[in-house]
């Protein structure tokens, strides 16, 4: 049971609200990249198929409980909030009764399979576990994995055919970036051309295709490379979502040591947001929808189906570009201390008065360093 996770909290996975998450592999094989860094030193390891099905099967007699519970409270269908009280107020459950039950109660019956790679596995073996998960458990509309290109280039088509046949409808890659100098840079382990070849199978293979873009990760001294190579690849493969997360360096990544170094020099907001800028001014002859659904994107807004919506999202990072420098920091200020989501809100009286009184009482806290502040309060989001 101990691999078992059920999604829980304000930091969401890359899936809807109410995602069973199961695990296939044991972390990721690779964790020099941007994305991977979370499991720096923990070790890979292959689940078997023995194992896989086991932890269906708990999660599964799991969830009958708590539809028992459900139905002897009198509901037929659904998971109603009295029975989720119940699982969260009573000393019978544990934590895995009341995460299943938040899957329940959010009813979208979407499943995520954790870690980095689970393609690493055999298609065959994938392909079994899926069929199990959705023998045992009734209401899956949704799987969904995460996939890495260097594996995922490496597949026949017919390989993943045979687990969208199963049951998997979505892949999310990290991507990251479409420069094969910035690709070096982080060590991810991939080339360009590897990034269009494993996408262009994903969707080949009739499965959605999520890529992930990570602003910033050039650093001052690979910014507009960093967009225009992205936007290249990107344009290449035409996936179904193109997903924004703004580069955030934790002090255990090797990027901190770089930069440490002298040798990478991360961007100020007001820069992502120029390279933001640039990257989208260059998607051209795509359908995908531009997704930036995280809290670690400053502008939250900038978001859309291409191309109907391109010029709305350049619209709305040049009115941040065109503020004054104040209300920028202020915005800024806003949005990493969680207060603000959308750029209209600063307008609100209310709301910039609190945040002008924040900068004024934060400002001898934080020793005119206001800079370092909204720094500390964006990365307490990783």
């Amino acid at each position: 049971m101990k691999d078992i996770t059920f999604e829980q909290g304000p930091i969401r996975p890359p899936s809807e609200a109410g995602s069973l998450l199961l695990r296939f592999t044991r972390n990721c094989p690779w964790n020099r990249c941007a994305f991977c860094t979370v499991y720096k030193g923990k070790q890979f390891s292959r689940r078997s198929l023995h194992e896989i099905k086991s932890d269906i099967d708990a999660a599964a007699e799991i969830i009958e409980d708590l539809r028992v519970l459900s139905s002897g409270l009198g509901q037929a269908e659904g998971f109603p909030r009295e029975a989720l009280e119940i699982v969260f107020t009573s000393g019978r459950y544990n934590d895995f009764y009341r995460q299943a039950a938040l899957w329940l109660y959010n009813g979208k019956g979407s499943v995520f399979i954790q870690d980095a790679n689970s393609f690493v596995l055999p298609a065959g073996v994938i392909s079994e576990a899926i069929t199990h998960l959705k023998r045992k458990i009734p209401g899956i509309t949704r799987i969904t994995s995460y996939g890495r290109s260097s594996t995922l280039s490496k597949m026949g088509s017919g390989e993943l055919e045979q687990i969208r046949k199963a049951g998997l409808d979505r892949v999310h890659v990290g991507m990251e970036s479409g420069s094969d100098r910035v690709l070096k840079l982080i060590q991810k382990g991939v080339s360009a051309k590897r990034q269009v070849e494993a996408g262009k199978k994903v969707v080949e293979a009739g499965m959605e295709l999520s890529e992930y873009i990570m602003p910033g990760l050039g650093g001052k001294e690979f910014s507009e490379e960093h967009a225009r190579e992205s936007a290249r690849v990107l344009n290449e493969i035409d996936p179904h979502f193109i997903r924004l997360r703004s580069l955030r360096i934790l002090s255990r990544a090797d990027l901190h040591g770089e930069w440490r170094a002298g040798r990478f020099t991360p961007l100020h907001d007001d820069e992502a947001a120029a390279e933001i800028r640039l990257f989208i001014s260059l998607l051209d002859g795509i359908s995908s929808r531009v997704k930036s659904d995280h809290i670690m994107n400053l502008l939250e807004e900038v978001e859309g189906r291409l191309p109907e919506d391109k010029e709305k999202m350049l619209a709305t990072i040049d009115s941040y570009l065109g503020m004054d420098d104040h209300d920028r920091l202020l915005f800024r200020l806003g949005r990493r201390g969680g207060a603000l989501r959308t750029l209209g809100e600063i307008k609100d009286p209310a709301i910039r008065q609190r945040l002008e009184t924040a900068v004024r009482d934060l400002a001898p806290e934080a020793a005119g360093d206001l800079e370092k502040l909204i720094k500390e309060l964006a990365d307490q989001y990783i």
